[in-house]
């Protein structure tokens, strides 16, 4: 199954509807989508590492335009369709200790967060609902976005076809790992972050 989903994906990166693809669930990914676009950066990436660059500029972009998106759902309708959003992923109980760290942090806090495998959606919506800046939201995000995506793409444009034969050769292996970063994300979120009855603001 794995394989075939692999090599699925490397068939489909050579499609003219690849990219587009790519950018809508970027789009979707930073404010209501479950799974990061780096299930198909990478191997997009991997079959044409010349367009890593370019692959990264769309997430980028995509994600940051998504991330507004997350900021108004958080900002105008929170009581309706952000705190289902936030509940349908178990996200409750860190909304509250988000709210505390912008009061005392600001900028910090989506700097790190958006370099972390905590799910960036978490960062959009308590922006918006915390009334965070949106020019310091959107300017930070496209310097976090952009920082991780970039990264990521010069890493797979340097070394695409060794990682490509090392995933080709370790594709279970490569998968858990995946799996585990992004269920790292929801663990941070769930067991890490004080619900929103213990957390005070200083």
């Amino acid at each position: 199954m794995l394989r075939r989903f692999y090599d699925w994906m490397i068939r489909i990166s050579e499609s003219p509807r690849a990219v587009w693809a790519l950018g809508i669930v970027s789009f979707a990914e930073s404010s209501f989508f479950p799974f990061p676009p780096d299930v198909m950066l990478v191997p997009m990436a991997v079959a044409q590492p010349k367009k890593a660059w370019f692959y990264a500029a769309v997430c980028t972009v995509t994600s940051v335009l998504g991330g507004v998106l997350g900021y108004l759902i958080g900002w105008l309708l929170y009581d309706t369709v952000g705190s289902w959003l936030i509940s349908a992923y178990g996200y409750e109980h860190g909304v509250e200790q988000f709210r505390c760290l912008y009061a005392q942090y600001g900028s910090w806090i989506i700097l790190i967060k958006g370099l972390t495998p905590i799910p960036y959606k978490i960062v959009t919506i308590t922006s918006g609902f915390a009334g965070y800046s949106l020019f310091w939201f959107v300017l930070l995000s496209l310097l976090t976005r952009g920082a991780r995506f970039f990264i990521l793409a010069g890493f797979l444009n340097l070394f695409g076809e060794r990682i490509r034969a090392f995933i080709e050769k370790h594709l279970a292996l490569v998968a858990i790992a995946f799996v585990a970063v992004l269920v790292g994300g929801f663990f941070v979120v769930e067991y890490l972050m004080p619900s929103s009855g213990t957390a005070t603001c200083q």
